[in-house]
């Protein structure tokens, strides 16, 4: 249930930026992986498919947090749980660090998804609370330039501190961090306990509440189709670019700068835009944009180096950028007073969806004779398919909370 009372312009900023940056962090766990693919298949001599399945993980893991979540997200004061999650999502994070070997990081992996399932269900919880309808396209879009940091500087000071000193690095910067954004989280969120007001029921009947209703049905199928849109694709970019596009391992590193750079800028216009023109309108266009560069990706060996920057920059800010009124969207599915427990439960559906998207996508690929991934252009066709449903399903969903707009 929204704040009765706005929060000051200068409480909100502050409290988004450190949304932000416990997203960034979230983020950047989980992308960290997918550019270390060739580290990992190499020090581990695993195959593709098994890589796909320790990206997956971690999805997998969120995904069944958040269903666990659902159960107990609305009994705790949002900023205290908030704070909780983040502190073993820090400590699951340096576990990753430690790892010693493959079964370990995939045990320390299946933590850190566990509880960054939790955390993104609860950021989604806290915007739609505290921020108006009408500016939460502009909000929700400050939140996402995570996305667009963590590929900026996030991925490549990764893979730099990687090739620095070993794949170990990347993880211990990462809890780092964490520590010090919870510091500010804390010093900066408000309580949220108004919706302890709400009665708390037993997880089955709060489930069955929650999936009985037809909208929320329909919220959580949109978010599903938006995740399967892209992450059938994105974990193997960087397999594909060394292996097809005969890109350099030092020339990764550019394809998350460029797309992050152009996302960074990106996604305050796109959340500007999102207020200004309706959010259901920009859902839709940005839905079919994005399925266009997605599939370029997957065929753009051959191209220059100039030209796949292009096209994988395109990807990033097109996938990325529908996510701002997508989000909107769902968030404004939920019945008020189940709104912890619907973004909890939406959560848990979206991460499932990365990961089944992840390892649809791992199943589709192949390695041909000459060691290249064939049949790449299938995850991609995969993805448009679900783009496809999302554009289709979006109208159908009924929002609250609105003020009569959409």
């Amino acid at each position: 249930m929204p704040l009765t009372e706005p929060l000051p312009p200068s409480r909100e900023r502050w409290l988004l930026l450190a949304l932000a940056g416990i997203q960034f962090t979230h983020i950047l766990d989980f992308m960290i992986m997918m550019p270390l693919g060739p580290q990992f298949r190499a020090l581990f001599g695993i195959t593709d498919a098994q890589f796909g399945v320790l990206v997956s993980a971690y999805t997998l893991a969120a995904g069944a947090s958040g269903l666990l979540a659902s159960a107990y997200v609305d009994r705790f004061g949002r900023r205290n749980l908030l704070l909780l999650m983040y502190g073993l999502f820090g400590l699951a994070t340096l576990a990753c660090g430690l790892a010693p070997g493959y079964l370990a990081l995939m045990a320390a992996r299946i933590a850190a998804g566990a509880f960054g399932g939790v955390l993104s269900a609860l950021i989604q919880t806290i915007v739609a609370e505290v921020v108006p309808f009408e500016r939460r396209g502009r909000a929700m879009a400050v939140v996402m330039t995570s996305f667009s940091v963590a590929t900026v500087a996030g991925v490549p000071l990764g893979l730099w501190l990687a090739a620095q000193f070993s794949w170990h690095a990347p993880f211990f910067a990462i809890a780092g961090l964490s520590l010090l954004l919870g510091a500010l989280a804390a010093a900066t969120l408000p309580a949220l306990r108004a919706h302890l007001d709400t009665p708390v029921v037993p997880l089955a009947r709060m489930l069955r509440t929650l999936v009985a209703d037809a909208n929320h049905q329909r919220a959580f199928a949109l978010s599903a189709l938006m995740m399967c849109g892209s992450f059938a694709v994105i974990p193997y970019i960087t397999l594909y670019m060394q292996g097809n596009a005969g890109l350099r391992a030092e020339q990764i590193p550019m394809i998350y700068l460029c797309g992050g750079i152009a996302t960074l800028v990106s996604a305050r216009l796109i959340g500007r835009m999102t207020d200004r023109s309706g959010k259901l309108r920009s859902f839709r266009w940005l839905v079919l944009l994005a399925t266009l560069p997605t599939l370029g990706v997957t065929l753009s060996a051959g191209l220059p180096l100039a030209g796949i920057l292009v096209v994988t920059s395109l990807m990033f800010v097109l996938s990325s950028g529908r996510m701002i009124p997508g989000m909107a969207l769902v968030a404004a599915a939920a019945q008020p007073g189940q709104r912890g427990a619907f973004m909890s439960l939406q959560g848990s559906v979206q991460s499932a969806a990365i990961g089944l998207a992840s390892l649809i996508g791992g199943q589709l690929i192949h390695r041909d004779a000459n060691g290249q991934l064939a049949g790449y252009w299938l995850a991609a066709l995969f993805g448009a398919v679900a783009s496809a449903a999302a554009w289709w399903l979006a109208p159908r969903l009924r929002l609250h909370d609105t003020g009569g707009k959409n």
